[in-house]
């Protein structure tokens, strides 16, 4: 568990809802849940069918006959994915899919800056490590993970308990078959489900626009609103003879999923349903308010500097070479992806008064729980508890900040944690050769050393002094606090600033495994970064994990009082990466007095952008010939190209690339972000201000057929009009 108590960008937290009213129930609005999908039967589907859904809970879910949860998968490692074809073709964001892109480009094929289309399946790329995974089936397994749990029991004896009764589910449930399983909590620790997946190892690429239309606007549009962004790209997955995962081969042939989802082209209007079936990574939709007053006023301000000072020295150096900016393209985004996430945070929860609201929620809390003798029995103290413990806290989350967002930021640092891991497992030589190729392939050394010579200065500004290392004596002593010089000198000193050198000691370990990791000890890199983890091994984290762990009981203590405080209702359970669905309708909001932002954008616009002349608003010569031609072919109207469009549905990180479907479970555009006003909606969901943000399927086509010229794809494809 992290502070607040789940960090707000990690994934796994577990939390719930938010706006509690006197009579002890919970006013939802439609759009706002992250509901399981397995579970609306019996909460949601009423609500939704009146929201006007034309499907049944079995159409969305269901383990007895194909449904729309069989269409949708996990991209990668963070993103989600849905089948829109019978021969395996999969529809994910370009920017979930531009690392792959990147590992296919070069100077030479630049497939970024121009990006690639296969014009027949021989020419679908192949992608090393890249899988897509399939939810098959979900069990509520509370009974089964709390067997032999009783009060009283210690924690650390509990937690075994609960951890051999999960191993004993996940083997049970995929013994004999290629199926993985995951048992994860909800509701704090208060329920536990059972997900088991099928995931497929061969994934191709298939299609991806150019930058300026997959990312058009970059950095200065992102998480803003009105976009016009084609932020899309498509893939194959393939199977062996019996329609299974396998590894790559020429001989593998395209995966037949249990479902397709059909493409509804024919517009959308305002007020039009929407649902959303994906992967949201993490929310903390109930903080206790200290925890968001931290957050504002300390947390996220000084992690905005320290990315900050990162993006504008990467900037600096990938504006001055190609090689360099194809090397850091997928990294930057990366980092400005959260950087500009996290002020929208601020921007929002300023300016809902979320602290003073959630403060409220509390005093709601505690007249419930002093109105009745039981309850005070069990729940009296909570809140004070919480004060206390985040107050503790505040020293150790500076120094876990600082790990973060300052110390494993730097390249060679994460080089050689992963080096030296792989080294102890005694990994064969081949293994450690492939990670360094990789590794030094996106790797620019003046970017890295600038980056640690800053986040070492701000290391020496910011961490509690008992916090700091003994080398920054040195620093002050033989550099006389400058920090340049200091990075200079030790990546001149380190064998990790230069691929051969690394090679070399590869050569060593062949020969001597345990002299090759004495080696690697010594380098300067190593002793410094094995200096900031015995400090937080023996200063940080035994008090830091002391502290999370007694939030973590509070707050389990807390949610099952809110579950009984919130009887006659149903709270939703946080965001943990696990497959929910979320509703809303096509709608435009009002961000600021004065201004009314319409439900969609089109090519106009973007041709609008264009003429500002700023280097995000780029557009490729096709697109603009095609827009002066009003060449849209049956996807435009009124004589433009519909672009994007907004909705009500409550996302999240991990959303990036789930299909929004219209109220028949048919496609009409592909989720990739929030309005920046509405980022908040981790924390705190409002209605009238959160929007979802999603790429008209109509523009994908339009980019598919008559940019890219890759129109046979949309013979596999069911469009209605």
């Amino acid at each position: 568990m992290n502070k607040y108590p789940n960090k707000l960008w990690s994934k796994g937290a577990i939390c719930l809802v938010g706006v509690l009213i006197f009579s002890g129930s919970l006013n939802l609005n439609a759009e706002e849940g992250m509901w399981i999908p397995m579970l609306i039967e019996k909460y949601q589907i009423e609500q939704m069918q009146e929201a006007g859904l034309r499907l049944s809970a079995e159409d969305i879910y269901s383990i007895n006959h194909d449904c729309l949860k069989d269409a949708i998968v996990i991209f990668g490692r963070g993103c989600t994915g849905e089948m829109i074809s019978g021969e395996g073709l999969l529809l994910t964001n370009h920017h979930c899919g531009q690392g792959a892109v990147q590992s296919h480009s070069s100077v030479e094929n630049d497939y970024l800056t121009h990006g690639y289309w296969a014009m027949n399946r021989e020419e679908e790329l192949p992608n090393e490590g890249l899988s897509v995974t399939f939810l098959r089936y979900m069990n509520d397994v509370t009974t089964e993970v709390t067997d032999g749990i009783t009060q009283g029991l210690d924690p650390q004896v509990q937690q075994r308990m609960m951890d051999e009764n999960m191993g004993r589910i996940i083997q049970e449930s995929t013994s004999g078959t290629h199926y993985s399983a995951v048992v994860k909590p909800f509701y704090y620790g208060n329920a536990y489900y059972l997900f088991v997946y099928e995931a497929f190892r061969d994934v191709r690429l298939v299609g991806a626009p150019p930058v300026a239309v997959g990312n058009f606007g970059e950095d200065h549009d992102n998480w803003m609103w009105p976009r016009h962004t084609g932020d899309f790209s498509l893939f194959r997955v393939y199977a062996n003879e019996l329609n299974q995962p396998a590894d790559y081969s020429p001989s593998n042939r395209p995966y037949e999923p249990r479902k397709h989802l059909e493409i509804a082209a024919g517009g959308i209007a305002a007020g039009d349903f929407t649902m959303i079936l994906g992967y949201p990574g993490s929310t903390t939709r109930y903080l206790y308010s200290d925890a968001v007053q931290s957050m504002l006023d300390k947390s996220l301000p000084f992690m905005i500097e320290l990315r900050t000072t990162r993006l504008e020295i990467m900037d600096r150096y990938m504006k001055e070479s190609d090689v360099v900016r194809i090397q850091y393209a997928t990294k930057y985004r990366r980092v400005s992806n959260a950087w500009k996430k996290w002020q929208g945070i601020i921007l929002g929860l300023n300016r809902m008064h979320a602290v003073e609201k959630k403060i409220e929620e509390e005093k709601i809390f505690k007249r419930w729980v002093d109105a009745d003798g039981e309850r005070q029995l069990k729940y009296d103290g909570l809140l004070d508890e919480f004060s206390g413990l985040y107050a503790d806290l505040e020293q150790y989350s500076v120094a876990v900040d600082i790990m973060d967002e300052a110390i494993m930021p730097v390249e060679l640092f994460r080089q050689v944690s992963g080096l030296s891991g792989m080294m102890r497992q005694g990994l064969d030589p081949e293994t450690l050769e492939a990670q360094v190729e990789s590794f030094y392939k996106d790797y620019h050394l003046p970017i890295d050393r600038s980056i640690f010579a800053a986040m070492m200065e701000a290391c020496h500004k910011h961490m509690p002094g008992s916090f700091l290392p003994a080398f920054f004596a040195d620093i002050h002593g033989k550099y006389k606090g400058d920090f340049t010089s200091f990075a200079h000198a030790t990546y001149r000193k380190s064998i990790f600033g230069e691929k051969d050198r690394v090679m070399k000691l590869l050569d060593s370990y062949q020969n001597d495994p345990e002299d090759a990791l004495k080696q690697l000890m010594k380098d300067p890199m190593a002793i410094y970064l094995n200096q900031f983890r015995e400090l937080y091994l023996v200063g940080v984290n035994p008090e830091y994990d002391r502290l999370e762990a007694a939030l973590e009981k509070n707050y389990r203590t807390y949610m099952a009082a809110l579950l009984e405080m919130s009887s006659d209702g149903w709270l939703y359970p946080d965001a943990n990466f696990t497959m929910r669905l979320t509703y809303g309708e096509v709608h435009g909001y009002q961000p600021w007095d004065g201004i009314q932002y319409h439900f969609s954008t089109t090519l106009s616009g973007l041709i609008e952008k264009v003429g500002e002349g700023a280097d995000d608003y780029l557009v490729p010569d096709k697109l603009a010939q095609l827009y002066q031609a009003k060449d849209f072919g049956n996807y435009g109207v009124n004589g433009t190209m519909p672009v994007c469009f907004i909705a009500s549905n409550h996302t999240s990180g991990g959303n990036s690339g789930s299909p929004v479907l219209n109220a028949d479970g048919r496609l009409i555009g592909i989720n990739f972000d929030r309005n920046w006003e509405g980022t908040m909606s981790d924390i705190h969901y409002d209605p009238s201000l959160c929007r979802n943000i999603a790429v008209d399927i109509r523009y994908i086509l339009f980019i598919v057929d008559k940019f890219a010229g890759a129109g046979y794809l949309l013979e596999e494809m069911d469009i209605t009009w």
